[in-house]
């Protein structure tokens, strides 16, 4: 549990190579590396990192796809006992009852913090092969401080990172793959607005660790942004290439939740009334 002490958060935008586990392991590998020269104590790394994203069937899905406790997560394990470090990453998770998810994990020194299967499933997710998680986002304490995990689309539904804030998140981590989609000249990419409106909604900071490169024809938006209790990004955007968002913030602030004198956004709820 956060003590007060500054813990410094790194997101890791890169591109993944699907088909080729080899050299994005490498692209992992190199950027928590990078990361942990820069201080990082908490690593975030995007959504099926290991594998990207665009499968073509459910062949190829299932051929990627690793159990819990085989390479790429026990490898994630010894990068956080190397380093000191925490790491949340997404994954393609094979089930013990054989279904795949689109998981996300929690890693330390110690071993497997908390897993979640992704429950709000986008576009072809749902006819490549994916099952939907049917658990609520877990919340786990860590040596650095209180981590929500959830997976991209499950941002767009605020009963959900509800869920997370309301049982004591303080950093919510969020690997996410955002596809690259027109947007009026000048305007921010929506997804980056909807992370800091949950940030505000909510006084807890999210990391969400987007990728980037192109895929099987589809561009991605690489919108990586690690948000302030207040709502705002606290590092900066730099959208479509592969960099390392880094940031030394204080969860302990995420604990606070007025916003005037009189004001609370968890205590001034009435949820009696919102059915």
């Amino acid at each position: 549990m956060s003590s007060g002490t500054p813990v410094t958060v790194a997101c890791i935008q890169l591109a993944p190579v699907i088909g080729d586990a080899t050299q994005s392991l490498a692209a992992i590998d190199a950027g928590i590396q990078d990361a942990v020269r820069s201080g990082a104590q908490i690593v975030v790394l995007p959504e099926l990192a290991n594998t990207g994203y665009l499968f073509a069937d459910q062949e190829e899905l299932r051929a990627a796809a690793q159990a819990l406790d085989a390479p790429y997560v026990d490898h994630l394990i010894e990068l956080a006992s190397e380093f000191g470090i925490v790491i949340a990453s997404g994954f393609a998770e094979r089930g013990a009852d054989d279904h795949v998810y689109n998981s996300a994990v929690i890693v330390d020194r110690s071993g497997v913090l908390t897993v979640y299967r992704k429950a709000h499933l986008w576009n072809a997710e749902k006819s490549c092969g994916f099952t939907p998680g049917d658990a609520p986002p877990p919340v786990v304490d860590t040596e650095y401080g209180r981590l929500g995990l959830m997976i991209c689309y499950d941002l767009e539904f605020p009963e959900w990172v509800r869920k997370v804030a309301l049982n004591g998140t303080e950093l919510l981590c969020a690997p996410v793959n955002w596809p690259l989609y027109p947007r009026p000249n000048g305007e921010r990419p929506g997804e980056i607005v909807r992370v800091q409106s949950n940030s505000a909604i909510n006084r807890m900071y999210i990391a969400a660790a987007d990728r980037t490169g192109r895929e099987r024809g589809q561009d991605w938006l690489g919108g990586t942004v690690i948000t302030d209790a207040d709502g705002y990004p606290v590092t900066p955007i730099r959208l479509g290439v592969p960099h390392t968002a880094i940031a030394t913030i204080n969860l302990a602030l995420a604990r606070d939740k007025s916003i005037s004198p009189r004001n609370d956004v968890h205590a001034d709820r009435r949820p009696e009334l919102y059915n």
